[in-house]
């Protein structure tokens, strides 16, 4: 019965229950970099480069006997390619979420800085040192 008690203990802690949340809103969250990048980004990139389909872009690594000529026949067949444009979409929808992922993590630093103060504040000098510096002034004179 402790290991189950253990368990409870875990799974109802706050962080474990944070973790659950960030997992399920950040595969969301990468649906949605996922569609601004297929369907806004590279669309708009292809149409600069001369309207190439960026995930159809491979290299035949292999013999192509059929004469294939879409990516998904050669895989299906077995043929060896070196598909660098899915890398390239990819890449693209990665830099997007780790700039995001920067902003937020920027905003909520910010968000959690103590505000400066004005001034520090000095302890009261002890009694003992203002007395020995008033007779150090006094000696003086």
């Amino acid at each position: 019965m402790s290991m189950l008690q253990e368990f409870k203990e875990f799974a109802v802690k706050g962080n474990a229950m944070d973790l659950a949340v960030g997992v399920i809103i950040g595969g969301a969250f990468g649906k949605i970099v996922d569609s601004i990048v297929g369907d806004l980004i590279m669309p708009l990139v292809s149409r600069i480069v001369g309207k190439l389909d960026f995930s159809n872009l491979f290299v035949v690594l292999g013999d192509n006997p059929g004469n294939l000529t879409a990516l998904a026949e050669l895989k299906k067949a077995g043929i060896p390619v070196f598909a660098y444009g899915s890398f390239l979409t990819i890449l693209v929808n990665f830099i997007i979420l780790a700039f995001i992922i920067f902003i937020m993590i920027k905003q909520m630093n910010r968000l959690r800085a103590p505000a400066p103060t004005a001034e520090p504040e000095v302890p009261p000098t002890p009694e003992d040192i203002t007395l020995l510096r008033e007779i150090r002034d006094s000696l003086k004179k």
